[in-house]
This record gives C-alpha cells, sequence and structure tokens, in this order.
C-alpha cells in the first residue's frame, strides 16, 4: 500500500506547487494526510535548513552540509515521519534521501555508495513506496526562479545560486536514480502549464492509492 509519497526534483520544477495542489486533492476527497519537508520537517530542522540554506554568501564545507542533511534526516524520520505512518496518514515530503545523492553525490561528487550507507542509517531504513520526480530542462527551471525573484516572492537559497552546470549534473543524477528504481520512480514532466502537472499527478495518484 502506498503511505509515503515523497517528491523530487531540480529547483525551479514545482515541487512546492505541486505539493500544495494535491493537498487540496486529497483533502477534499477526505483522505487523512500529513505534509512535511526537508530540510526543515522538524524544530531541529528548521534551525539546520536555516543554517543550510539561509546562510548567505557564508562558505559550507561539503561534507559539513552532507552530514546537516543526514542529522536533518535522522531527527525529521524519528519524530514526524514514522508518527505520521503509525497514525495510518498518507505522508507527503518535500525532498527526502534521493535530493542528497542527487545534490551532494552527483552534484558535488561525493561517493555515492557511502552516502547510500549513511543515507539508511538517518532515514532508519525507511524509503519512500512512491517517488515523484519532477522533471525540466535546467534553463526552464532558473527562468522561473529569475521570475520569482523579480517579483519579490521568493529568497534566493544557496543551490539557487550555483552554475547551470551543478543543476546539470544535478538532474542528470535524478534521472540516473530514477532508472536504477523504476518500480518506484514516476517521472512526471514539469516543463508543462502548473495545471498540467497536477492534473497528471492526481491521475497518477488516483492509481497508485486505489
Amino acid at each position: 500500500m502506498v503511505r509515503f509519497i515523497t517528491f523530487e526534483g531540480g529547483d525551479g520544477t514545482g515541487k512546492s506547487t505541486q505539493i500544495q495542489a494535491l493537498e487540496r486533492y486529497l483533502a477534499a476527497r477526505g483522505r487523512a494526510f500529513f505534509s512535511t519537508r526537508e530540510p526543515g520537517g522538524t524544530p531541529v530542522g528548521k534551525l539546520i535548513r536555516r543554517a543550510l540554506l539561509e546562510i548567505g554568501n557564508q562558505p559550507i564545507g561539503t561534507p559539513t552540509e552532507l552530514f546537516l542533511y543526514l542529522a536533518d534526516r535522522a531527527q525529521h524520520v524519528q519524530d514526524v515521519i514514522l508518527p505520521a505512518l503509525a497514525n495510518s496518514k498518507i505522508v507527503l515530503c518535500d525532498r527526502y534521501s534521493d535530493s542528497t545523492l542527487a545534490y551532494q553525490g552527483y552534484g558535488r561528487g561525493m561517493d555515492l555508495n557511502v552516502m547510500r550507507d549513511l543515507n539508511k542509517i538517518a532515514a532508519r531504513g525507511l524509503k519512500p513506496d512512491l517517488t515523484l520526480l519532477l522533471d525540466c530542462p535546467v534553463e526552464i527551471g532558473l527562468s522561473r526562479i529569475a521570475k520569482r525573484l523579480e517579483k519579490g516572492t521568493a529568497h534566493q537559497d544557496r543551490f539557487e545560486t550555483e552554475a547551470a552546470e551543478f543543476h546539470e549534473r544535478v538532474r542528470a543524477g535524478y534521472l540516473e536514480i530514477a532508472r536504477a528504481e523504476p518500480e518506484r520512480f514516476r517521472i512526471v514532466d514539469a516543463s508543462r502549464s502548473m495545471v498540467e502537472v497536477a492534473n497528471d499527478i492526481k491521475n497518477l495518484i488516483n492509481r497508485e492509492l486505489a
């Protein structure tokens, strides 16, 4: 049974927007769900999120970055995700362990096998039942971010300031991860309009939750 659903994708792919759309859809149908995110899904995680994403130009070493994400995940799984699943809720999570592999592994170049082992420890072996990978060309994602910044509706985080080459590596990493686990991943074309993407996700979720 599908209970733990994660949303993954590069910057500007629309994950948060699509989670909100799915929340409204599930609520209208009386489904019990809980939405959360990484980093920042716990009080400890909120502090870690500030250190990771809102520190401005202060450099953070790649191993430091990795261990902060793992610490956030360990607390998140213990305090939030496992209790919600125990209460028979559908858990919607904005980013999870695949983000660590894509960003710190493929993006930063850290050892993927070591990271997989560390992820298992931090997550207590908990894997998503279903992962929706929102995928679009990097230039589209970055242009969306630029438009939000121009409108003043968002603040730029550390990853959004990275060069396009970094985001290309992240995207390629996500697609490679998805190809390795086709039974868990569903790749959603996020280059289309918000409504088109939301309709695809609703139809997909209907099939998975049937």
